[in-house]
């Protein structure tokens, strides 16, 4: 008898967990993208090139970028520095070193405090002579 008054308790209470909601839902920082994949066509070789990826804050909280990465040593990247209060804008930009001809798809990570994880954001084309 012990033993179900202990199991219909703990069962009990593993219900009322599930049933218990807060009444302020938390959104935090949320970048909205305008694009996250920029192709360039055919571009020159030795001529760098530029992508501009733009975003807004348009969560309830201040979004700070923590690390932007290129996935190669070809591929640099800038972006917004400090605090980007909700519903200002910030931009990340991707250049890409065109040196070597044929075609290319690299990625830039973008790293924040979205709670989300890292945004990939894409540049591709074709070197061409």
């Amino acid at each position: 008898m012990k033993k179900y008054l202990v199991f219909l308790t703990l069962a009990v209470a593993i219900v009322s967990l599930n049933f218990t909601t807060t009444d302020k839902p938390t959104v935090g920082a949320v970048m909205s993208w305008s694009l996250t994949e920029y192709d360039f066509g055919q571009i020159l070789q030795n001529k760098p090139v530029t992508a501009d990826f733009k975003f807004q804050n348009t969560g309830s909280t201040p979004l700070m970028i923590v690390s932007v990465k290129g996935s190669c040593g070809c591929t640099v990247a800038a972006y917004t520095k400090g605090e980007i209060l909700p519903g200002q804008f910030g931009e990340v930009t991707a250049t890409y070193n065109a040196a070597k001809i044929g075609a290319f798809n690299k990625t830039v990570t973008v790293n924040a405090n979205t709670g989300t994880g890292p945004i990939t954001l894409s540049i591709k084309g074709e070197v061409v002579n």
